[in-house]
C-alpha cells in the first residue's frame, strides 16, 4: 500500500478513527482519506483530531478509492450501502463490521474482493487484535495491503474459513469486557478486604498489566506460569481451588460459546 492510495471509509466511529489515526500517524496524508459519515459532530470530530474531511453522504469521490472499509453498524449496512454501489465496486472492501457476511457484502458492494476483520476495542490505543479473512478473490498483494492498513491497530492473524470468525468474535472480539469484568471482580475483592477503591484499582490493572506481559515474554504456557505461583496449600493455591470448586473454568467456556453462537446468529440475521 502506497502513501498515494485512498482509502474511503463508509462510517467515522470509533474503529474507523482508530485505523485513521494509525494511518496518519505512519504518514498516511490527510487527501488520500475519503469519509462518508453522516453525523455532523463526528465529521468535526475527524477533521479535528486527524485533519481528514469527512463527506455527509457518499458521492462519485468514492470511485477514486483502491480500499474500501465498511464501518457502519451491522443494522445499517444495507441502507449505507446502496448509495455506495455505483462508486466501489472496483475497489478492495474491507470490513471491520460483525456479522455481515462475505456473500453479503460482495452482493451489496459489486466486488467479490471481500476481507472481513474482527478487530477489539484495544486497536483504539494501537494494542488490538484483528482476526482475518479473506475470500478466494482476494490476492496476495491485497492481504498484504490490508495487514499494512491494520498495522498501526495492532496485531493480525488470518484465519482460513469465515466460520472461524465466529469463534474470534468470541474470544478476542468481545474479549476485552471479560478483562475489564475480572478487573471489576478484582477490585470488589479488594473493597470487601478491607483496601481503598483506589488502591484496588491500581492493584488490579498492575498485576493483570505484568502478568500479560510476562506470558507474552515467556516461552512457558500460561498453564506452567500459573503454576510456578500456586505453591501447594498456600494463598493461591486456596484462592485456584475456590475457583475450580465455583466451575469458573467451565463457566468461562460456556461464556465464549454463547458469545460464538451469538455471532452466527447475528450473521444468519444481518449477513445474507
Amino acid at each position: 500500500m502506497n502513501r498515494t492510495d485512498k482509502i474511503a471509509f463508509i462510517g467515522g466511529g470509533n474503529m474507523a478513527s482508530a485505523i485513521i489515526g494509525g494511518l496518519r500517524s505512519s504518514g498516511h496524508p490527510a487527501d488520500a482519506l475519503i469519509v462518508v459519515e453522516p453525523h455532523a459532530e463526528q465529521r468535526q470530530r475527524l477533521g479535528a483530531e486527524h485533519g481528514v474531511s469527512a463527506l455527509a453522504a457518499p458521492g462519485p469521490a468514492l470511485a477514486q478509492a483502491t480500499t474500501v472499509v465498511w464501518a457502519v453498524k451491522p443494522q445499517l449496512f444495507k441502507e449505507a450501502a446502496a448509495p455506495c454501489r455505483a462508486h466501489v465496486a472496483g475497489a478492495l472492501q474491507l470490513s471491520v463490521m460483525a456479522g455481515i457476511r462475505s456473500d453479503a457484502i460482495a452482493a451489496a458492494s459489486g466486488s467479490e474482493r471481500v476481507v472481513r476483520a474482527m478487530p477489539n476495542t484495544p486497536a483504539l490505543i494501537g494494542r488490538g487484535i484483528s482476526g482475518l479473512y479473506a475470500r478466494d478473490s482476494v490476492t496476495p498483494a491485497e492481504r498484504d495491503a490490508v495487514d499494512h492498513l491494520l498495522a498501526p491497530t495492532g496485531r493480525t492473524l488470518w484465519v482460513d474459513a469465515e466460520a472461524d470468525l465466529d469463534a474470534v468474535t468470541a474470544l478476542s472480539g468481545s474479549g476485552p469486557a471479560y478483562v475489564f469484568y475480572f478487573i471489576e471482580a478484582m477490585m470488589a475483592a479488594a473493597q470487601a478486604m478491607g483496601l481503598r477503591a483506589e488502591q484496588g484499582r491500581q492493584l488490579a490493572l498492575a498485576t493483570f498489566g505484568g502478568a500479560t506481559e510476562l506470558a507474552l515474554r515467556s516461552d512457558d504456557p500460561p498453564e506452567v506460569l500459573r503454576e510456578r505461583v500456586t505453591s501447594k496449600g498456600g494463598t493461591t493455591h486456596a484462592a485456584i481451588t475456590a475457583m475450580e470448586q465455583a466451575g469458573l473454568q467451565a463457566a468461562f467456556v460456556q461464556a465464549m460459546q454463547a458469545a460464538q453462537q451469538r455471532a452466527r446468529e447475528l450473521g444468519d440475521e444481518f449477513g445474507r
